[in-house]
């Protein structure tokens, strides 16, 4: 990995800013480049992780948000057109968009070999096969769910509308458990162990245990947290009422750092050296 690392970032970019779409939304990363979902201009930007080039630019639907990479393909949910697209990540290409079994789509995960969507529209999660862009299932959760996330064997949901979390099996698709958090859950990342979920409502990001869902702890961010991501260290939390990413310790949830960003950042991503920042009214990522 280190040398891995080596190769991949020849020049220290940390701290940039770099132009993508209208209002920038979701973050992923490939392997080596990363993807940006801009919400106000129904593109996904490209954008090579080593210095922040541009790539290449996308069209995918009105208002694109949540997005995710499942080792070959880029998936992009598009919030007002109520499709997802497949994209293949090499070069952008369009593999295929489904649209049925969608309402208001926001969230996206991979599970190996599903992809699953949080429709914030009818409350509920919809399974697609990553191979064939099939309709596998579709399960109720909690109210306007807003973002999901795999632990390698489950799937997460982030219920904004009624401030819980919803654990689905990954194989039966059946509720797990619901656990409560804290006032309009946004976001959502699994550390390895734990589950972190951005309370946007109450300034907080919740810790729940992975085996359990039982409450580790309560951590205060910034102002309006909306996005989260882990490291493999720490977990970073977009505060988009203060344009900063607040840096917490994974092990203790305690403060290790907070840093300026673009205006009113959403979603964010690791590239296994820097964290990827979208800032929705600067219509630019960071690097931090």
């Amino acid at each position: 990995m280190q040398i891995a690392t080596l190769r991949w970032y020849p020049a220290n970019q940390t701290g940039a800013a770099f132009g993508v779409g209208l209002q920038p939304f979701g973050v992923t990363f490939d392997g080596g480049s990363i993807w940006v979902t801009n919400s106000g201009s129904g593109t996904v930007t490209k954008l090579r992780a080593s210095d922040g080039a541009v790539l290449g630019s996308f069209t995918v639907g009105g208002s694109p948000q949540g997005i995710a990479f499942d080792g070959a393909n880029v998936w992009v949910a598009d919030n007002s057109g109520n499709a997802v697209s497949k994209l293949r990540a090499s070069d952008g290409q369009a593999m295929c968009t489904f649209n049925a079994a969608l309402n208001r789509p926001t969230g996206v995960a991979f599970d190996g070999t599903n992809v699953w969507v949080a429709n914030s529209g009818d409350n509920t999660v919809t399974v697609v096969s990553a191979s064939n862009c099939a309709l596998r299932n579709k399960y109720a959760v909690g109210a306007s769910p807003s973002a999901i996330a795999f632990d390698g064997f489950n799937m997460w949901v982030a219920n904004s509308g009624d401030n819980t979390i919803t654990e689905l099996g990954g194989i039966s698709g059946n509720a797990l458990g619901t656990f409560n958090v804290g006032s309009s859950p946004t976001a959502i990342a699994f550390d390895g162990t734990n589950v972190w979920v951005a309370n946007g409502g109450t300034n907080t990001v919740t810790e729940l245990r992975g085996n359990d869902g039982s409450l580790v702890g309560t951590f205060n961010v910034g102002n309006f947290p909306a996005g989260v991501a882990f490291d493999g260290a720490n977990i970073w939390v977009t505060n988009s009422g203060a344009s900063t990413v607040t840096q917490l310790r994974a092990s203790d949830g305690s403060l290790v750092g907070s840093f300026a960003v673009g205006s009113t950042p959403q979603g964010l991503a690791f590239d296994g050296v820097c964290i990827w920042v979208a800032n929705k009214s600067g219509a630019t990522v960071s690097k931090l």
